[in-house]
């Protein structure tokens, strides 16, 4: 028997080839049996390179909620997410996540992030795109002040 919510999210990921907005990737986010946000790849029409589907999702589900963590929600998405995605999903905290598609099936169909998983392993001055330290020393004062403050939001 079908899922109605992986259902729904494929959907949307085909309306959204069809409509010229973005990649084949959509989300939703579901709480207590109800879906909170929808999310579909909005990379090129919005120019956004961070527009992917489950951010997006992630962005409004959190909106709805008033929090910034996703907590006792489940997400769906049409694809095993990117490691962007999956650092979002990670920070957002959900009870669970549904995948359709593999990334093997997404870098079949031109959406290959392997080489970001190869990246993060690289030395810094190693990468494609050359990291370089600046200013240790005086950055810690945000984290010095951080780590003093009494009031905050611990996430």
């Amino acid at each position: 028997m079908p899922d109605p919510y992986m259902s729904r999210a494929i959907e949307l990921a085909v309306e959204n080839v069809g409509r010229g907005r973005g990649g084949p990737f959509a989300a939703l986010v579901v709480k207590d049996g109800a879906i909170l946000a929808e999310g579909v790849n909005l990379v090129t029409s919005t120019n956004d390179p961070t527009a992917h589907a489950e951010v997006v999702a992630i962005r409004a589900a959190c909106r709805a909620l008033g929090d910034f963590q996703l907590t006792g929600c489940d997400i769906y998405t049409t694809c095993e997410p990117c490691p962007m995605c999956l650092g979002a999903i990670y920070w957002a905290r959900p009870a669970r996540v549904f995948c359709g598609a593999t990334s093997e099936d997404a870098a079949e169909a031109g959406f290959d992030d392997s080489f970001i998983y190869r990246q993060i392993a690289l030395p810094w001055a190693a990468r494609r795109i050359p990291m370089y330290p600046l200013m240790r020393e005086e950055t810690l004062a945000a984290f010095r002040a951080w780590t003093a403050a009494p009031a905050k939001t611990r996430y």
